[in-house]
Protein backbone atom coordinates (compact mmCIF):
# COMPACT_ATOMS: atom_id res chain seq x y z
CA UNK A 1 0.00 0.00 0.00
CA UNK A 2 1.36 3.41 -0.95
CA UNK A 3 2.41 5.97 1.56
CA UNK A 4 -0.03 8.86 1.82
CA UNK A 5 1.85 11.73 0.04
CA UNK A 6 2.98 14.79 3.06
CA UNK A 7 0.73 18.16 2.87
CA UNK A 8 3.30 20.94 2.35
CA UNK A 9 2.19 24.14 3.68
CA UNK A 10 3.61 26.80 1.46
CA UNK A 11 3.63 30.38 3.36
CA UNK A 12 4.01 33.61 1.15
CA UNK A 13 4.57 37.17 3.08
CA UNK A 14 4.39 40.29 1.08
CA UNK A 15 3.64 44.07 1.07
CA UNK A 16 3.21 46.46 -1.81
CA UNK A 17 5.24 44.35 -3.76
CA UNK A 18 2.87 44.55 -7.15
CA UNK A 19 6.13 44.14 -9.48
CA UNK A 20 6.63 40.66 -8.17
CA UNK A 21 3.75 38.69 -6.36
CA UNK A 22 2.43 37.10 -8.99
CA UNK A 23 5.17 35.39 -10.49
CA UNK A 24 6.03 34.27 -7.15
CA UNK A 25 2.20 32.67 -6.61
CA UNK A 26 2.53 31.12 -9.96
CA UNK A 27 5.41 29.19 -9.26
CA UNK A 28 3.75 28.05 -6.14
CA UNK A 29 0.34 27.21 -7.87
CA UNK A 30 1.57 25.41 -10.98
CA UNK A 31 3.12 22.53 -8.94
CA UNK A 32 2.22 19.17 -9.76
CA UNK A 33 2.37 18.11 -6.52
CA UNK A 34 -0.87 17.84 -5.69
CA UNK A 35 -1.03 18.26 -1.89
CA UNK A 36 -0.23 22.09 -1.23
CA UNK A 37 -2.00 24.22 1.02
CA UNK A 38 -0.99 27.98 0.26
CA UNK A 39 -1.34 30.88 2.36
CA UNK A 40 -0.81 34.36 1.74
CA UNK A 41 -0.20 37.42 4.21
CA UNK A 42 0.04 40.21 3.06
CA UNK A 43 0.87 43.34 5.07
CA UNK A 44 -2.13 45.78 3.88
CA UNK A 45 -0.22 46.79 0.47
CA UNK A 46 -1.70 49.65 -1.21
CA UNK A 47 0.03 49.69 -4.46
CA UNK A 48 -2.28 47.04 -6.37
CA UNK A 49 -0.65 43.67 -5.07
CA UNK A 50 -3.92 42.73 -3.05
CA UNK A 51 -5.98 43.58 -6.43
CA UNK A 52 -3.32 40.47 -7.99
CA UNK A 53 -3.66 38.05 -4.97
CA UNK A 54 -7.87 38.28 -5.23
CA UNK A 55 -7.65 36.84 -8.93
CA UNK A 56 -6.17 33.74 -7.23
CA UNK A 57 -7.93 33.60 -3.86
CA UNK A 58 -10.33 30.62 -4.50
CA UNK A 59 -7.07 28.62 -4.57
CA UNK A 60 -5.66 30.10 -1.52
CA UNK A 61 -6.12 28.42 1.69
CA UNK A 62 -5.67 31.32 3.94
CA UNK A 63 -5.71 34.82 2.58
CA UNK A 64 -4.76 37.98 5.23
CA UNK A 65 -4.20 41.20 4.47
CA UNK A 66 -3.79 43.50 7.49
CA UNK A 67 -0.74 45.57 9.60
CA UNK A 68 1.87 43.69 10.55
CA UNK A 69 4.92 44.04 12.91
CA UNK A 70 7.70 42.79 10.37
CA UNK A 71 8.49 40.20 8.00
CA UNK A 72 8.81 37.67 10.86
CA UNK A 73 5.59 38.52 12.09
CA UNK A 74 4.26 38.28 9.08
CA UNK A 75 5.38 34.87 8.69
CA UNK A 76 4.52 33.70 12.38
CA UNK A 77 1.03 34.96 11.23
CA UNK A 78 1.30 31.84 8.46
CA UNK A 79 3.23 29.81 10.49
CA UNK A 80 -0.05 29.69 13.03
CA UNK A 81 -2.29 29.25 10.37
CA UNK A 82 -0.65 26.18 8.69
CA UNK A 83 -2.26 22.99 8.78
CA UNK A 84 0.41 20.81 6.77
CA UNK A 85 2.46 18.07 7.35
CA UNK A 86 5.52 20.53 6.30
CA UNK A 87 6.24 24.40 5.90
CA UNK A 88 8.18 26.30 3.36
CA UNK A 89 8.65 30.30 3.40
CA UNK A 90 8.23 31.36 -0.13
CA UNK A 91 8.60 35.56 0.45
CA UNK A 92 6.96 37.49 -2.81
CA UNK A 93 9.86 37.60 -5.45
CA UNK A 94 11.17 34.28 -4.54
CA UNK A 95 10.28 31.00 -6.62
CA UNK A 96 10.01 27.19 -6.15
CA UNK A 97 12.88 26.34 -8.88
CA UNK A 98 10.45 24.83 -11.51
CA UNK A 99 7.09 23.04 -11.43
CA UNK A 100 8.13 19.60 -10.66
CA UNK A 101 9.96 20.78 -7.54
CA UNK A 102 7.82 19.96 -4.55
CA UNK A 103 7.48 16.67 -5.91
CA UNK A 104 10.92 16.01 -6.55
CA UNK A 105 11.79 16.87 -3.29
CA UNK A 106 9.38 14.36 -1.53
CA UNK A 107 10.58 11.94 -3.68
CA UNK A 108 13.54 11.86 -2.55
CA UNK A 109 12.79 10.23 0.91
CA UNK A 110 9.85 9.31 2.92
CA UNK A 111 9.18 10.93 6.13
CA UNK A 112 12.46 13.21 6.99
CA UNK A 113 12.36 16.14 9.65
CA UNK A 114 13.91 18.49 7.11
CA UNK A 115 14.11 18.39 3.33
CA UNK A 116 16.90 21.27 1.85
CA UNK A 117 18.44 21.82 -1.65
CA UNK A 118 20.26 24.43 -3.66
CA UNK A 119 19.25 28.32 -4.57
CA UNK A 120 19.86 29.82 -7.43
CA UNK A 121 19.66 33.74 -7.14
CA UNK A 122 18.39 36.90 -9.46
CA UNK A 123 18.73 40.22 -9.83
CA UNK A 124 16.08 42.77 -10.45
CA UNK A 125 15.69 41.86 -14.26
CA UNK A 126 14.99 38.71 -13.44
CA UNK A 127 18.56 37.80 -14.76
CA UNK A 128 20.02 34.59 -12.99
CA UNK A 129 23.41 35.29 -10.63
CA UNK A 130 24.25 31.62 -10.27
CA UNK A 131 24.13 29.40 -7.27
CA UNK A 132 24.54 31.18 -4.00
CA UNK A 133 28.19 31.65 -2.47
CA UNK A 134 27.00 29.15 0.17
CA UNK A 135 26.64 25.89 -1.34
CA UNK A 136 24.15 23.58 0.21
CA UNK A 137 26.52 21.08 3.28
CA UNK A 138 26.09 17.60 2.05
CA UNK A 139 25.25 16.62 5.18
CA UNK A 140 23.61 19.41 7.08
CA UNK A 141 23.06 19.88 11.13
CA UNK A 142 22.45 22.84 13.41
CA UNK A 143 26.30 23.25 13.54
CA UNK A 144 26.36 23.91 9.37
CA UNK A 145 25.71 27.36 9.81
CA UNK A 146 28.74 28.58 11.72
CA UNK A 147 30.57 29.50 8.53
CA UNK A 148 27.60 31.46 7.21
CA UNK A 149 24.21 30.52 6.53
CA UNK A 150 24.69 27.14 4.20
CA UNK A 151 20.86 26.90 3.31
CA UNK A 152 18.25 29.87 2.33
CA UNK A 153 14.65 29.32 3.95
CA UNK A 154 13.34 29.07 0.45
CA UNK A 155 15.56 26.24 0.22
CA UNK A 156 14.43 23.93 3.30
CA UNK A 157 11.16 22.23 3.94
CA UNK A 158 10.70 21.55 7.84
CA UNK A 159 8.47 19.23 9.70
CA UNK A 160 5.78 21.66 10.95
CA UNK A 161 6.00 19.72 14.38
CA UNK A 162 9.58 20.95 14.72
CA UNK A 163 8.90 24.72 13.68
CA UNK A 164 8.94 27.11 16.02
CA UNK A 165 7.45 30.35 15.94
CA UNK A 166 10.29 33.46 14.56
CA UNK A 167 11.64 35.22 17.12
CA UNK A 168 10.60 38.65 16.76
CA UNK A 169 13.46 40.41 19.07
CA UNK A 170 15.28 39.40 15.52
CA UNK A 171 14.43 41.68 12.73
CA UNK A 172 16.76 40.82 9.47
CA UNK A 173 18.57 37.46 10.60
CA UNK A 174 15.23 35.30 12.83
CA UNK A 175 15.40 32.94 9.68
CA UNK A 176 18.72 31.69 10.70
CA UNK A 177 17.80 30.90 14.30
CA UNK A 178 14.70 29.72 13.19
CA UNK A 179 16.24 26.93 11.30
CA UNK A 180 18.74 26.01 13.46
CA UNK A 181 16.07 25.70 16.43
CA UNK A 182 14.38 22.98 13.77
CA UNK A 183 17.47 21.33 12.86
CA UNK A 184 18.68 20.90 16.59
CA UNK A 185 15.25 18.89 17.05
CA UNK A 186 15.50 16.87 13.25
CA UNK A 187 16.48 13.50 13.66
CA UNK A 188 16.76 13.33 9.71
CA UNK A 189 17.81 15.77 7.52
CA UNK A 190 18.06 14.87 3.54
CA UNK A 191 20.01 16.62 0.95
CA UNK A 192 18.10 16.57 -2.44
CA UNK A 193 20.89 16.96 -4.21
CA UNK A 194 18.82 19.40 -6.53
CA UNK A 195 18.00 23.01 -6.83
CA UNK A 196 15.01 24.19 -4.59
CA UNK A 197 14.35 27.75 -4.72
CA UNK A 198 15.07 31.21 -7.26
CA UNK A 199 15.83 34.05 -5.02
CA UNK A 200 15.39 37.72 -5.48
CA UNK A 201 18.54 39.82 -4.09
CA UNK A 202 17.96 42.90 -2.15
CA UNK A 203 15.80 41.87 0.82
CA UNK A 204 15.40 43.35 3.76
CA UNK A 205 18.50 41.83 5.19
CA UNK A 206 20.56 43.37 2.25
CA UNK A 207 18.83 46.43 2.75
CA UNK A 208 20.29 46.80 6.21
CA UNK A 209 23.31 44.90 5.51
CA UNK A 210 25.57 46.18 8.83
CA UNK A 211 22.24 45.76 11.25
CA UNK A 212 21.72 42.06 9.52
CA UNK A 213 25.11 41.06 9.80
CA UNK A 214 25.30 41.82 13.78
CA UNK A 215 22.16 39.83 14.28
CA UNK A 216 24.13 36.97 12.20
CA UNK A 217 26.84 37.31 14.58
CA UNK A 218 24.65 37.46 18.07
CA UNK A 219 23.08 34.16 16.77
CA UNK A 220 25.89 32.13 16.15
CA UNK A 221 27.39 33.38 18.98
CA UNK A 222 24.41 32.12 21.16
CA UNK A 223 24.54 28.97 19.36
CA UNK A 224 28.46 28.37 19.15
CA UNK A 225 29.76 30.46 21.59
CA UNK A 226 32.08 33.85 21.55
CA UNK A 227 35.08 32.79 20.86
CA UNK A 228 34.82 29.62 18.32
CA UNK A 229 32.37 32.31 16.90
CA UNK A 230 35.23 35.02 16.21
CA UNK A 231 37.83 32.41 14.88
CA UNK A 232 35.01 31.20 12.86
CA UNK A 233 34.39 34.80 11.13
CA UNK A 234 38.45 34.80 10.13
CA UNK A 235 37.53 31.70 7.61
CA UNK A 236 34.16 33.21 6.63
CA UNK A 237 35.94 36.81 5.88
CA UNK A 238 38.71 35.09 3.71
CA UNK A 239 36.98 32.85 1.88
CA UNK A 240 34.37 36.30 1.13
CA UNK A 241 37.59 37.70 -0.29
CA UNK A 242 38.77 35.12 -2.21
CA UNK A 243 35.23 34.13 -4.01
CA UNK A 244 35.00 38.41 -4.51
CA UNK A 245 38.58 38.12 -6.14
CA UNK A 246 37.70 35.35 -8.38
CA UNK A 247 34.21 35.90 -9.29
CA UNK A 248 33.92 40.13 -8.81
CA UNK A 249 30.69 39.46 -6.45
CA UNK A 250 29.56 38.32 -3.11
CA UNK A 251 26.51 36.32 -3.84
CA UNK A 252 24.88 36.12 -0.89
Amino acid sequence: MTAAKPTLSVITVVYNNVKDIERTMLSVLNQTYPNIEYLLIDGGSTDGTKDIIYKYKSRLAQFISEPDKGIYDAMNKGLALATGNYVLFMNSGDELYASDTVAEVFDTASSADIYYGETEMYNEKWESLGQRRHCSPENFNWKSFRYGMSISHQAIYVKRSLAAPFDLRYKYSADIDWIIKAAKKASSIVNTHIYVAKYLVGGMSKKKHLASLKERFRIFTKYYGLVPNLINHIFISFNLVQYYFRHGKTND
